[in-house]
C-alpha cells in the first residue's frame, strides 16, 4: 500500500497558530520534509516532535522529488511543511502535489496559517475577489508584464516582498498602476505586527523615513471597472461618429446593430446616436 503526503500548514510568527490536526500529523508520519530543517528544527523541539527530517526546497526539489515519491511509493507517509505558512503557496511545494498526481499517490492538505489570505483579511480593502501575484519576478521583462496586467487587474491583489526591496516595489507599482490604495502588513502574527494603510505616494514617502523590517505583504486595491468604463467611453467619444460607425460596418454589422455597439461603446442610447446621425446628415 502505497504512503500519503500530508501539506502541514505550520506557524507564519505565532507558534500558538499551529493546528492540534497538523502536531498530531507530524508526530504520526513517517518523514518530514522541510524547507529547511535548521529552521523547522527549532518547531519541532518546540512541540516535541522527533519525527525525522529530509530537507526539500527551490534547489534540490527535483532529485529529493523523485526520493520522497519512492518512499511513498514504499508506503512511508510524507510531512510536507514550508519555513512558515502552507506548503505549496510560493515554494515548491507545488512540484511535489504535481508529482504524487501521477505517480497515483493521495495528497491531503492540512489547513492552517497562511501570510497571504491573513493579511487580505486584515488589510480593510475588498476580500470577494483577489489575485495572488507572491513576489514580483526579478527578470526585467517579465515583471514589466505583470506590472502591465496589474494596470487592468479590478481584483484586490497580495504581493510577497523583502523588507529591503519594499520601497523600489511600491515605486514600481505606483508608476504602472497609479495612486492605488495599498495597505502593507508587516511581522504577521508577531508582537510587532503592523497594518500600514494608505495609498501607494504615502506608502512611499512613509517607507523612505521609516526603515521597514520584517517579511511584508502588500495588499493593494484592485482598478476601478467603473474609472475604466469612463477612460473607454471617453477614449470612444473623441471618435468621430461617422467614423465610429463606419468601423462596425466595414465589419458586417448592419446599421441598427451598429448603432447599438456605437452607443454602448459611448455610454449613451442608440436614441441619441441616432439623432446624431440625423443632425450630422
Amino acid at each position: 500500500m502505497k504512503g500519503k503526503l500530508y501539506l502541514c500548514a505550520t506557524p507564519i510568527g505565532n507558534l500558538e497558530d499551529i493546528t492540534l490536526r497538523v502536531l498530531r500529523t507530524l508526530k504520526e508520519v513517517d518523514l518530514i520534509a522541510a524547507e529547511d530543517t535548521r529552521n523547522s528544527v527549532k518547531l519541532l523541539n518546540h512541540f516535541e516532535i522527533q519525527t525525522p527530517m529530509t530537507s526539500y526546497h527551490e534547489y534540490n526539489k527535483i532529485d529529493k522529488g523523485r526520493y520522497l515519491i519512492s518512499q511513498m511509493e514504499q508506503g512511508i507517509n510524507v510531512a510536507l511543511i514550508t519555513d512558515a505558512g502552507t506548503p505549496g503557496i510560493s515554494d515548491p511545494g507545488e512540484e511535489l502535489v504535481a508529482m504524487c498526481y501521477e505517480a497515483g499517490i493521495e495528497v491531503t492538505s492540512l489547513p492552517g496559517a497562511c501570510a497571504c489570505i491573513t493579511a487580505l483579511t486584515l488589510s480593510g480593502l475588498g476580500t470577494r475577489r483577489f489575485a495572488f501575484e507572491a513576489f514580483l519576478p526579478g527578470d526585467k521583462k517579465e515583471k514589466q508584464a505583470v506590472l502591465e496586467e496589474l494596470k487592468t487587474e479590478t481584483r484586490t491583489c497580495i504581493l510577497y516582498e523583502a523588507p529591503h526591496r519594499l520601497v523600489r516595489t511600491l515605486e514600481e507599482l505606483l508608476e504602472a498602476v497609479g495612486d492605488r490604495k495599498v495597505t502593507i502588513c508587516r511581522e504577521l502574527t508577531k508582537k510587532h505586527e503592523t497594518a500600514y494603510s494608505a495609498t501607494l505616494q504615502g506608502a512611499v514617502e512613509y517607507y523612505h523615513t521609516t526603515e521597514p523590517r520584517g517579511e511584508c505583504v502588500i495588499v493593494l486595491e484592485g482598478r476601478s471597472r467603473w474609472e475604466m468604463e469612463q477612460e473607454s467611453q471617453e477614449e470612444w467619444s473623441r471618435m468621430p461618429l461617422k467614423e465610429h460607425m463606419e468601423l462596425y460596418e466595414t465589419r458586417g454589422h448592419t446599421r441598427k446593430e451598429a448603432m447599438k455597439l456605437v452607443a454602448k461603446d459611448r455610454g449613451v442610447s442608440k436614441r441619441e446616436i441616432y439623432q446624431e446621425l440625423l443632425n450630422c446628415e
